[in-house]
């Protein structure tokens, strides 16, 4: 997992390498300043030779000043490093999660992957800068400001031999309590983000519900679970002020105490006594900074193990690199495929189809019969569970993954639209299309007339989602979308369920006479939008109850027939 982790500095390396040798020269200054100001008070002021004080002081100036300069130096690698660091694991995790398969979205959450990407990589961040800097400065620190404690005051350290055992044992007791706490509010995030991205997402069906009370109440729920974790762990934690005060006052008792006795028998200098105060706060507060570092890194050792999980994860879809690049045509063939999500109980069982290339085919069925699983693996948005399904006369498995969706696009019921212009969302089915390309793409999907309408036709700004479009709108520009891609096949799962059944009847004219080569395959609930095609699919609880055109299943089929009945029932259904 550190490993993993830590291989993502790279270019940064230097600054994380550079970062706890200026440490190191910022406690030597620090440390070495007291002794200088006990050499002032004992040799200097004891003498009267103020020319001495004066040297010793610009020593003490320079020493300081080199501090100062180490310190800033430290922050600003550290900075530049841990901010290094952060970047290429949010590079890394973003690269890896467009790789995944939607098996492997599935199964980590969309909600789980934004935490791993936002609070995750903060809290490794946090605890990366803390570690090449605090972890080397503490230690340095105690070690740096024993060692002179016992060259001014060899009796005095005996003190420490009682405080340091003390502290350490509180600290340990005070942070074993709080590391729960703190790791159980960290994980509270993935809730929060899941209840917040919900809500967001969904905010129309929201209000249309009048439901805003009850998803404040869990919004506050989770958010609660958030803060009391974190009061939790923050009231333990700030019982460490109190008990370093105590024992800090407590050593000064100590030391004033032996100190005093050892002045008198002259044992000890009155400016080494001095220098001995400072040194017990640098003792006792690098100690406290060393535990506060081991808190940060256990509490960030749930992010780590949580970032490299997906790091490490292997996508349970190879895209195969050196797969074939092309696809010789829109011929889909379904050969014994069966399909479970996750690999649970099979959502598809035994399909046997083959749709010739450049056909229109119409798939209906109940909801959850499996029509849209069905469709998902010719684009190899998931891969079968047994059998195997072939377009072009090959194996889709044995395809380059990018080649292969290149040729097969695929237009939803929820389509989204991003921010930009209606050409700039268009493009995205071809980045090079030229104007009369996209022209040509929304004649088709019935699109041209309600962009040429308004003011700045291709050029109108889309808002995010698509907000600022009707329902039926948004499908005919997605449709428009995948044509320019020009694939060989395109699925249109329910995509014309917000069009009128005019505008319906018009695309799929359009998409017969104008787009011949194409294979095409239509999901609907609406006879309407199918009973035209070469062949028409019926799914039921994963499996092809029949299949044939509209006069052949009418005549054979009773569901068929009565599910034509009653659409039709008052009216033509061509009308």
């Amino acid at each position: 997992m550190l490993k993993t982790l830590l291989s993502r500095v790279r270019e940064y390396r230097k600054f994380a390498f550079i970062t706890p040798l200026l440490m190191v020269g910022e406690v030597a200054m620090e440390v070495l300043i007291p002794t200088l100001m006990a050499i002032i008070v004992d040799t200097g002021v004891g003498s009267g030779d103020m020319g001495y004080v004066l040297r010793i002081g610009i020593l003490i100036v320079c020493a300081a000043f080199l501090s100062l300069c180490f310190g800033v130096a430290g922050a600003w690698t550290a900075s530049k490093a841990s901010a290094g660091f952060a970047t290429n694991i949010r590079k890394d995790l973003y690269a890896r999660i467009m790789d995944f398969s939607f098996a492997d979205v599935d199964r980590f959450s969309t909600s789980s992957l934004i935490t791993r990407m936002t609070t995750d990589v903060q809290n490794v961040q946090q605890s990366f800068q803390m570690m090449i800097r605090i972890c080397v400065r503490s230690p340095i620190m105690f070690i740096f400001a024993i060692i002179m404690v016992y060259h001014n005051g060899g009796a005095l350290s005996l003190v420490f031999a009682v405080a340091i055992p003390v502290v350490a044992v509180c600290i340990f007791l005070i942070f074993r309590r709080t590391y729960s706490s703190f790791t159980n509010a960290f994980r509270g995030y993935d809730s929060f983000n899941r209840v917040v991205q919900e809500n967001l997402t969904g905010i129309r069906t929201v209000k249309a519900y009048v439901r805003e009370d009850e998803q404040l109440g869990k919004f506050e729920e989770a958010s609660e679970t958030i803060r009391r974790n974190f009061k939790k762990g923050q009231t333990i934690m700030a019982l460490m002020g109190p008990l370093m005060m105590t024992v800090t006052y407590c050593c000064m008792i100590a030391i004033s105490y032996i100190g005093a006795r050892l002045i008198n028998i002259g044992n000890m200098e009155t400016g080494e006594l001095m220098s001995i105060y400072t040194y017990t706060g640098q003792i006792l507060s690098s100690l406290v900074m060393t535990g506060m570092v081991i808190v940060v890194l256990s509490i960030a050792h749930a992010s780590m193990v949580r970032i490299a999980e997906v790091l490490n994860t292997v996508p349970s879809m190879d895209i195969n690199p050196e797969g074939r690049k092309t696809v010789p045509d829109g011929s889909i063939v379904f050969d014994h495929v069966s399909f479970g999500y996750g690999g649970k109980s099979k959502v598809l069982s035994d399909i046997n189809l083959e749709i010739k290339s450049g056909q229109m085919i119409g798939v209906i069925g109940n909801t959850g019969s499996g029509k849209t699983s069905l469709v998902s693996l010719i684009a190899r948005l998931y891969d079968v569970s047994d059998g195997s399904v072939k377009v072009g006369g090959y194996d889709v498995r044995d395809y380059n993954l990018s080649a292969l969706r290149n040729e097969v696009a695929v237009v939803l019921q929820k389509n989204t639209l991003f921010s930009g212009t209606v050409a700039e969302n268009l493009r995205w089915g071809n980045p090079d299309a030229t104007d009369a390309q996209i022209k040509a793409a929304c004649d088709v999907a019935s699109a041209s007339p309600f962009i040429e309408a308004m003011q700045d036709g291709y050029s109108s700004h889309v808002e995010q989602g698509g907000t600022n479009f009707s329902g039926g709108q948004r499908q005919r520009l997605c449709i428009a979308r995948a044509l320019l891609k020009k694939p060989k096949i395109l699925i249109m799962d329910d995509s014309t369920s917000a069009v009128d059944t005019a505008t319906d009847a018009q695309i799929r004219r359009a998409l017969r006479e104008d787009v011949k080569d194409l294979t095409k395959i239509i999901i609907s609930q609406r006879l309407s939008s199918v009973m035209d095609a070469d062949q028409i699919i019926i799914m039921n609880n994963g499996h092809v109850e029949d299949a044939g055109t509209h006069s052949e299943l009418l005549q054979r089929n009773a569901d068929y027939r009565d599910l034509y009945e009653t659409q039709t029932r008052g009216g033509n259904l061509d009308d």
